[in-house]
């Protein structure tokens, strides 16, 4: 019996039963993701190819968008009934809390991704004061990452969406 003073004993919320619904989120989470990247991949190459500055996107300026996309990937691999999960559930004990875990590291993936990116957009970018075609570079990357953390909420939520017809099959 849980104590009801826990933090995970908040029910998760009944979310709307729909194919469209479904349907929706899934291929705006798509455009998102898609989006975000076009927003870094249009930065780097503008600093690359058209900028003459000494500022262009590096490798470093990489990684936060690769710790969002990595948390992207573990927390769309969660499902909501895993978080649910009695103990007599999925032939063991514990996996409630293991994917509660699971799913914490990847919401500090993403998080830590979209800090890292504004952390360089201060420290890279507006600590020396460049003008905006090289501020550019910067905020470039806080949108890319902000758009894959929203595309992750979205996908997560319409991939969690109960059907009204589906069947459980159990042994």
């Amino acid at each position: 019996m849980s104590s009801p003073f826990r933090i995970d004993c908040i029910p998760l919320p009944k979310l709307p039963s729909s194919a469209a619904w479904r349907t929706a989120g899934v291929y705006t989470s798509g455009a998102l993701f898609s989006l975000g990247f076009w927003f870094f991949i249009d930065a780097s190459v503008y600093s690359k190819a058209a900028n003459d500055g000494w500022v262009h996107i590096t490798f470093p300026d990489w990684i936060p968008l690769i710790c969002s996309v990595l948390g992207m990937l573990v927390i769309n691999s969660i499902e909501k009934s895993r978080l649910i999960a009695d103990s007599y559930s999925y032939s063991g004990n514990g996996v409630a809390w293991k994917a509660k875990l699971v799913l914490f590291m990847g919401f500090a993936l993403i998080a830590g991704g979209l800090a890292g990116s504004v952390c360089f957009l201060i420290l890279k970018y507006i600590v020396p004061q460049y003008p905006f075609p090289t501020l550019y570079f910067g905020v470039a990357n806080v949108i890319a990452n902000s758009l894959i953390m929203l595309s992750c909420i979205v996908l997560w939520l319409s991939q969690n969406i109960e059907e009204d017809y589906t069947y459980n099959l159990t042994l």
